[in-house]
């Protein structure tokens, strides 16, 4: 049974041809996979016959259901639309060698274990389950999204049934856009690079491993983050003690971190010139849809 609710946070502080942008901006949630008649609808995109925007189901390479969920953002002063994507697959999430085990509890917040009895106390206050690969990412956009809902609170649930969701049923998640729990989104818009056909292209995309609440796009107005000294600086810090601006900033910087073209200031037209790597190094477009 899939339940979202609980007490509200208190607040606290026609298709276009879009030019392509980089860096971060503040949005809306307009639409979750859409149909047909929402792509033309609420985006005012026109599918061509034949497209397979709207085929969201499939399966993996070890034969196991697959659903790709494509959220819509509308950037709030441009109006510009951007598709951030995640992709869940009917597996248990473990680590290479499979000795953890990653689980997820009622309001979707994650944590790795070997053994179920030695999950932190923080984590098993809540009913919990063992997660499933691309919730993490997931539920960490949807718990920004659904900014409002109090977590803190033991009455706040945020939880889909997943056999429902690998068939595809997201009305419960899709009932909440324009809800009383929703608040703009921080999302990183980047440029990825890829060669088909020993031809080098380039596509729009949104980093979809991290975000933050919109009010949080006045630090990086402060502080540079694009600075190598500033993020050795950065990187020197307890975990602790980062503050969210700055563990967002140290995910989409590190290691696993984002490997497309990016900058961690506001949003601006994308130059191909500032993209050194654009014409040499080339990204993997597997699981890309464009």
């Amino acid at each position: 049974m899939s339940t979202i609710g609980g007490k509200k946070r208190e607040s606290a502080q026609q298709q276009t041809d879009y030019a392509k942008k980089v860096g971060l901006f503040e949005a809306n949630v307009i639409a979750i996979n859409p149909t047909s008649e929402e792509y033309n609808d609420v985006l005012g995109i026109q599918l061509q016959d034949g497209s397979k925007a709207t085929e969201y189901l499939g399966e993996s390479a070890d034969n196991n259901k697959t659903l790709r969920v494509d959220f819509w953002l509308e950037e709030i002063k441009s109006k510009d639309k951007f598709k951030v994507t995640f992709f869940l697959e009917d597996k248990i999430k473990e680590n290479k060698d499979a000795t953890k085990k990653q689980y997820i509890n009622t309001v979707g917040t994650c944590s790795w274990s070997t053994d179920p009895n030695e999950l932190p106390t923080w984590f098993t206050t809540r009913e919990y389950r063992p997660a499933f690969v691309g919730e993490e990412e997931f539920y960490g956009f949807v718990r920004t999204w659904l900014g409002n809902l109090d977590y803190r609170d033991s009455s706040t649930t945020l939880q889909l049934e997943w056999k429902s969701v690998m068939k595809g049923n997201l009305k419960d998640l899709k009932a909440q856009l324009g809800g009383e729990f929703t608040t703009t989104v921080l999302a990183l818009a980047t440029i990825k690079t890829v060669v088909r056909n020993e031809e080098t292209k380039e596509y729009q995309g949104v980093y979809n491993k991290a975000f933050l609440p919109a009010y949080n796009l006045k630090q990086f107005r402060l502080m540079d983050y694009n600075r190598t000294d500033v993020l050795s600086n950065l990187r020197q810090k307890k975990y602790k003690d980062l503050k969210p601006h700055e563990r967002f900033v140290l995910n989409v910087t590190g290691e696993y971190g984002c490997k497309d073209f990016y900058i961690l200031k506001d949003m601006k037209e994308y130059n191909a010139n500032d993209n050194l790597v654009s014409s040499d190094t080339v990204i993997s477009d597997e699981g890309s849809d464009y």
